[in-house]
């Protein structure tokens, strides 16, 4: 027999890195939470420019006092679905958090088996 084969390293598998616990200030709100931007939250959704935000991440930039940056999808108040990613600038006091838009409700059908 030929010289013995070198002792591979084993590795142990990859793992994720640990996610750090960062708090939100009061008022900022969380990934997942659905926000309505308006005339309150900043002058550029004022009006009919009113915006229904589903936030996917909060950015930890340094800002004004009072201001955040927020990245997530615009949804559609009729239906519920997202349609455009946006990232926005808003005031913490103005962002109205997670009040339900009206979803209209699709209809169901049934199938019976045979």
């Amino acid at each position: 027999m030929g010289p013995r084969p070198e002792r591979r390293l084993q590795l142990s598998p990859p793992t994720s890195a640990p996610r750090r616990s960062r708090s939100l200030p009061p008022g900022v709100p969380a990934p997942g939470d659905l926000v309505l931007l308006d005339g309150r939250a900043s002058v550029q959704f004022n009006g009919p420019r009113a915006l229904w935000l589903r936030v996917s991440s909060v950015s930890d930039r340094p800002t004004y006092d009072g201001w955040v940056w927020l990245t997530g999808y615009a949804v559609n108040p009729n239906t519920g679905e997202a349609f455009e990613r946006r990232e926005v600038f808003a005031q913490i006091a103005g962002l109205q958090i997670n009040p339900r838009p009206p979803v209209k409700a699709r209809p169901t059908t049934r199938r019976r088996s045979v």
